[in-house]
């Protein structure tokens, strides 16, 4: 494989399918099938979920203050890292659910060290709650986490096959990038992810693939080097 340890962003929007919210059980089991292929060929595999699923503090009509939002952003991560283990456990694959806030009843403890020692031990570590810290995205956790823990890359697992010029079920004549720098991503205003999780990218040289989850086999040909998706990197 290209890549021996990877660090495996999921969005929580992803989990639900074609529903608006909760978790599509066929996906859940559809995505832990898929991460069970590059497990079983040796890849060390740590996850970052979100919550948007369960979750979505922006714009709601409740009014709920922007921390507040964020905290409960962040139990919903929780929501979708259990369900997320229950399935990986289910086709035999030991794990282990870290949080960045204090949940010992159902997660440990987020320590560098010791997430290591699990991927060392061949554990599949997912880690939830985002950094703990409101204003912060999970795709800002995923790039913390992955530099942490010395990934190899981040690979984005979306809806969509990489990274368009703008929305392509919007603009049908966007233009997907085969890759692009980390500068012209920011320079371009490209959503994908936000400018923090860029930025600390660039700076630690650690490259970002995005690609679509929901393509039989992508994740595990991601891992072997071939060209599926949108590659950002210096």
């Amino acid at each position: 494989m290209k890549y021996k340890r990877v660090l495996l962003k999921l969005s929580g929007e992803a989990l639900s399918g074609d529903k608006n919210s909760g978790i599509d059980s066929e996906i859940l089991l559809k995505y832990s099938n898929e991460i069970k292929k590059v497990y079983d060929v040796g890849a060390e595999v740590a996850i970052v979920i979100g919550g948007g699923n369960i979750y979505r503090g922006f714009n709601n009509e409740f009014k709920i203050d922007r921390v507040q939002g964020d905290y409960m952003g962040m139990l919903g991560t929780l929501i979708n890292g259990l369900a997320l283990q229950n399935t990986l456990e289910n086709l035999n694959i030991p794990t282990r659910l870290q949080s960045a806030i204090n949940v010992n009843k159902v997660a440990e403890p987020y320590i560098k060290r010791k997430a290591i020692r699990h991927l060392d031990k061949g554990r599949i570590v997912i880690f939830c709650a985002g950094t703990g810290n409101p204003y912060f995205t999970t795709d800002s956790a995923a790039v913390l986490r992955a530099i942490e823990i010395q990934a190899d890359v981040i690979l984005k697992g979306t809806r969509v096959d990489g990274i368009y010029s703008e929305d392509p079920k919007k603009n049908s004549k966007a233009f997907k990038f085969e890759k692009i720098t980390f500068n012209e991503a920011i320079k371009k205003g490209l959503k994908i992810m936000d400018t923090t999780a860029f930025t600390l990218s660039y700076e630690n040289n650690l490259p970002i693939i995005v690609f679509d989850m929901n393509i039989e086999n992508n994740l595990f040909r991601v891992l072997n080097g071939e060209k599926i998706g949108t590659i950002v990197n210096l």
